[in-house]
């Protein structure tokens, strides 16, 4: 299972980030190891953020997404390319 995770920082040390369209970055894991650190080119900018999220996780074939909280337009971009969800907060490490 790949699990990408909305992050404040670039490690398993950073926070859960909050709003999962404008995180910092985005902390890809696979069985639990760190495969793939990116930064969110869609931190800035107008609306739209949640479905380019969307889009770019599902081109890094992402199962499930970790974020703070999710608005109802990620949630529908998620659900539109069958990736799963879960709101989460705290440190990265800590629910690994």
């Amino acid at each position: 299972m790949i699990i990408a995770i909305a992050s404040e920082g670039k490690d398993k040390n950073a926070s859960i980030s909050i709003q999962p369209g404008r995180a910092p970055f985005y902390l890809i894991f696979k069985n639990k190891n760190l495969i793939d650190t990116i930064k969110n080119p869609f931190t800035m900018g107008g609306g739209g953020a949640g479905f380019g999220v969307a889009k770019m996780l599902a081109d890094k074939k992402v199962d499930l997404v970790i974020a703070g909280k999710f608005g109802p337009n990620m949630e529908s971009a998620l659900k539109e390319r069958k990736i799963k969800y879960k709101e989460h907060t705290g440190i990265i490490k800590d629910i690994l």
